[in-house]
């Protein structure tokens, strides 16, 4: 099963757009894992996302493991390893996205393909389009894997360069219709596009059609629901896969931590469902 079909089919089975962010901050972790068996950092990275994707996959459409999370402390890329694999073997229908933004020469990228595919065995990656068609190449041709591309971003940079006027357009819309129309040859491809930034979004949708939108932005960076899913939902009421991380992981800092994160992942759910 390709990546995007087994997208589709936790929309349909799990009736959720939600995606669990595990950007693990141990600074935020609960105090059971300071000491307490836990060894090392590495060790206390996989133990509180394991606990919390268990708790809230019965909620979640996708995970998302954010690399730099991980890889900032010693040992934390060979917890990541471990992570996904868990998410693998207890929860093989919810497809894992690596969120990596890798953007490189057509041989580095090649490299980073292997590290997210093959290492890691995320079903897909966040990329960044800026060097062109030649560095996702090595993404692209792993057709049975996502490759999801930075389009309009939900930090407030992101006007930065992605709006200039280029051609009469902004930037951010020729990365749209180009992945859309020429990139996407297998089907493979989806879009990132902030929550921030809800205009934009829906000019996006009409561009790209029922394209997998990855939205960040929605919780802590204030992303309004009910105007991402009025302007990036597709005709059947999908279409998107809806991120929230530290609104899910640090719910509490208690002995509770799981239960909490489960509770809000289950109320983002809900109210995401009630304007779909």
């Amino acid at each position: 099963m390709t990546f995007i079909d087994k997208l589709r089919a936790r929309w349909r089975d799990a009736d959720s757009l939600l995606c669990v962010g595990l950007d693990p901050d141990p600074a935020r972790f609960p105090d059971r894992f300071v000491g307490n068996g836990y060894a090392d950092t590495a060790e206390a990275l996989f133990a509180f996302c394991r606990d919390i994707a268990d708790a809230t996959a019965r909620y979640a459409c996708a995970f998302k493991p954010q690399i730099a999370y991980f890889a900032a402390h010693n040992g934390g890329e060979a917890a990541l390893q471990r992570l996904i694999a868990h998410l693998n073997a207890a929860h093989p229908d919810i497809p894992v996205i690596l969120d990596a933004k890798r953007g490189d020469i057509g041989s580095t990228a090649a490299q980073y393909a292997i590290e997210a595919f093959d290492r890691f065995g995320a079903d897909a990656v966040t990329l960044n389009p800026y060097m062109g068609r030649d560095s996702a190449a090595p993404f692209l041709q792993r057709n049975d894997r996502g490759c999801i591309f930075l389009c309009h971003t939900s930090n407030p940079g992101a006007r930065d360069f992605q709006e200039l006027d280029v051609g009469g357009l902004p930037l951010y819309q020729h990365v749209a219709r180009a992945i859309a129309t020429g990139w996407n040859v297998d089907g493979n491809c989806a879009l990132v596009v902030g929550a921030t930034f809800p205009e934009e979004l829906k000019v996006i949708r009409g561009i790209v059609g029922d394209m997998p939108l990855l939205i960040p932005g929605v919780g802590a960076q204030g992303g309004d629901v009910e105007a991402v899913v009025r302007n990036g939902a597709t005709v059947d009421g999908t279409g998107l896969v809806i991120n929230s991380s530290r609104g899910i992981l640090y719910a509490s800092t208690g002995e509770d931590y799981a239960e909490a994160a489960a509770g809000a992942a289950r109320l983002l759910r809900d109210e995401i469902n009630r304007y779909r």
